[in-house]
């Protein structure tokens, strides 16, 4: 049983991505940062933190939903994501660093929901 939301490979995962994020973010200008790099850098934060935040509630119910807006952060992020590569403020090699951490991390997320569920339904 896993006793540290640090010890979650997920968890690991939404770190890691937030902080390419957040190397991606600080490079660029201000009127980009104040626009496009503040709200990326929150909505990719906010996955871990979300999951964070659920990992220490007690009832199933209450971490089911935590886990629920990480996965909605984690869509935020990808949208605005979608707007940097768009507006050409992402270069090709970060978006594929990043791309791949994207692609694994809604699976592992439904996942790790799943394990949620299957434990409320044991108890």
């Amino acid at each position: 049983m896993v006793l540290k939301v640090e010890d979650l490979d997920i968890y690991q995962m939404a770190e890691e991505l937030a902080d390419k994020v957040w190397d991606i973010c600080i490079a660029w200008d201000y009127f980009i940062k104040d626009t496009i790099g503040k709200q990326l850098v929150r909505a990719a934060d906010s996955i871990s933190a979300n999951l964070a935040e659920g990992h220490g509630r007690y009832h199933f119910k209450d971490r089911l939903n935590f886990c629920y807006y990480a996965r909605g952060s984690l869509e935020e992020t990808k949208t605005w994501l979608s707007k940097a590569r768009r507006r050409k403020l992402i270069e090709s090699e970060e978006i594929g660093q990043i791309e791949g951490t994207i692609d694994i991390l809604p699976k592992k997320l439904n996942a790790y929901i799943g394990s949620i569920k299957r434990a409320q339904n044991e108890n």
